[in-house]
């Protein structure tokens, strides 16, 4: 059995009053046999396709499964309204009524606990763990073993890391990879942005530590109190709600280290260490502390909301942050449609002074505490898992990451995958990725990272030939200056670790260590603005306040619990 969480009962009571007043959710649930579109005269087809030395045999009969997708916003729709979903379903017969998540997550998930009333096929993203206790989906073994010879090839290193405590495997993560680690050559993981303009006007001078980043943002604040009219913000940084770990994982990147959470690995000996009170985390507050003594620091740092972060970054007026690239895209994109270009961002490696190496480029890693599973309520599951084993054949990942050759890439003499100026245009479209189906199927599905068997890259944004073509005079400018071709060269190649990333290990809700973090984020969201703010010569005693009350927490269980997460996972242990 499931580990069971002793909280369930209470969530299943808690939620059973709001189910109640809950109307059905019939007109989005499917049922396979009452609203299937009507078959063919024939009663369908079976497709003989040829796997290698096998003939595997798929009904084609038409049928629709209700997927529900807690992991991304989006527009519900049917995939076989799209043209990858509609080749995919002439191929298996299969159909999704793909359903976003809307309001709440854990109160969705949980009146579908509570009612025992499932999608067929459901994402449920953080709300894994209760999906999971609730016994909501069912073991896949042997339907892979049957119907899933392509998935399993795909997945075959990794089938151990999300094999459960009894033996079973009850859903697929996203992104095994294969073949060839690429690192993207943008920067969608931590860095210290810094507007263009600042190490144009110095020449591009290398930049390295921390003193040196903000000596140079201070210096061009001091000689540009304002930018188009509107007061300059030398820094500024997120610390809304959940996104408070863009502030609080800063020092672990400074330290050289990259994001394992709340603990910084040790190389040699695989042992866990918290950094929130290390004196890592210190010298990063002192600094902050004293530019905002001075007025450099953005005064609605901790008090503004995602948008409005993302609203002033946007406004040309910000000259430094920290942040990681996935969560700023938006504004990043919303500076470069502005047509400014000295007025954009480009990330920096920085680290504290007598930090050798960075270590901000995310080493290959597969996150197992996230996937897709096929529900209880599911009728005929094999029709499911046929369906995502042509899927993540290489054929139609193609299909799904890129598109159609001729219409959304080239193929150079070489063999080589290449977008045209127009083509990168076309397909970075919204409506022509919802039309194509690229929006639904690229991720929260069965899918590979990695290379094809042809040494193209499986995502077009990781391909050399599609970077460079999009790059921009000025980005030519900078990356020439400092002697690269991709912004990922000017960081530090990353070491491997096999543990990585040690977050994604699965922590049982309600337990020791669940509450650990959720009690040490509580601090650190509480005293760490105080200690910022605090009048310096009030700083120290701030810190003492905050570290006192932090190792009141078990931080020791903690630290032994990631370390044997990392000491387990290097001897292939998950």
């Amino acid at each position: 059995m499931l580990k069971r969480k002793n909280w369930f009962l209470l969530l299943i009571l808690s939620l059973i009053l709001v189910f109640a007043a809950c109307s059905s959710d019939d007109e989005t649930a499917s049922d396979p046999e009452e609203e299937d579109p009507p078959a063919s005269d024939d009663g369908g087809e079976v497709d003989e396709s040829d796997d290698g030395d096998s003939t595997t045999e798929i009904d084609t009969t038409p049928v629709t499964y209700h997927y529900f997708n807690a992991g991304s916003p989006g527009n519900d729709t049917d995939t076989n309204e799209t043209r990858i979903g509609a080749e995919m379903e002439e191929k298996t017969g299969v159909n999704f009524r793909i359903e976003h998540l809307v309001g709440d997550l854990n109160q969705r998930i949980g009146v579908m606990v509570a009612s025992g009333d499932y999608p067929d096929v459901i994402a449920p993203d953080d709300a894994i763990d209760v999906i999971l206790d609730a016994e909501a989906f069912i073991p896949l073994d042997d339907l892979l073993e049957e119907h899933g010879p392509n998935l399993l090839e795909a997945y075959e290193d990794y089938l151990d890391m999300f094999r459960m405590d009894d033996g079973h495997i009850y859903y697929l993560p996203f992104g095994p990879t294969v073949n060839e680690f690429i690192p993207n050559p943008e920067i969608d993981q931590g860095a210290f942005w810094i507007q263009r303009s600042i190490l144009k006007e110095n020449g591009y001078p290398e930049i390295r530590t921390l003193d040196e980043y903000f000596d140079i943002i201070l210096d061009y604040a001091a000689e540009n109190p304002e930018i188009d009219g509107m007061s300059t913000v030398p820094f500024t940084g997120l610390t809304y709600d959940w996104r408070f770990f863009a502030f609080s994982n800063v020092p672990n990147h400074l330290a050289g280290y990259p994001n394992d959470g709340g603990v910084m690995i040790d190389m040699d000996t695989h042992e866990a260490t918290v950094y929130a009170d290390s004196e890592y985390a210190y010298d990063y507050l002192k600094k902050l502390n004293g530019l905002n003594a001075d007025g450099h620091l953005d005064q609605e740092m901790f008090v503004m909301n995602y948008d409005e972060y993302l609203a002033k970054l946007s406004s040309g007026r910000v000259l430094g942050f920290f942040d990681y690239g996935w969560q700023v895209e938006n504004a990043l994109n919303a500076l470069e449609d502005a047509g400014d270009p000295d007025r954009e961002f480009v990330p920096l490696p920085i680290v504290f002074d007598g930090v050798d190496t960075d270590q901000y480029l995310d080493p290959p890693a597969f996150t197992t505490n996230r996937g897709v599973g096929i529900t209880v309520n599911a009728e005929n599951p094999e029709r499911i898992i046929q369906y995502w084993d042509e899927m993540i054949k290489e054929e139609n990942q193609k299909i799904v990451m890129w598109g159609y050759e001729g219409e959304h890439y080239e193929v150079d003499d070489e063999g080589r995958f290449y977008r045209t100026e127009d083509q990168i245009v076309e397909t970075s479209r919204t409506e022509v990725r919802d039309e194509l189906g690229m929006s639904y199927f690229e991720w929260y599905w069965p899918r590979i990272n990695g290379t094809f068997d042809d040494g193209n890259a499986v995502e077009p944004r990781r391909q050399p030939e599609v970077f460079y073509a999009a790059l921009s005079d000025e980005d030519q400018e900078f990356l020439e200056a400092y002697n690269a071709e991709t912004f990922a060269e000017l960081f530090d190649e990353p070491e491997d670790r096999p543990w990585f990333p040690a977050w994604s290990a699965n922590i049982e809700q309600g337990s020791p260590i669940q509450i650990f973090e959720e009690q040490a984020e509580e601090l650190q969201k509480r005293h760490y603005p105080r200690i910022v703010l605090a009048d310096p010569n009030e700083f120290d005693d701030e810190w003492e306040a905050f570290v006192n009350a932090y190792r009141q927490l078990d931080v020791d269980s903690y630290e032994e619990f990631f370390t044997d997460v990392a000491q387990s996972r290097v001897a292939g242990e998950w």
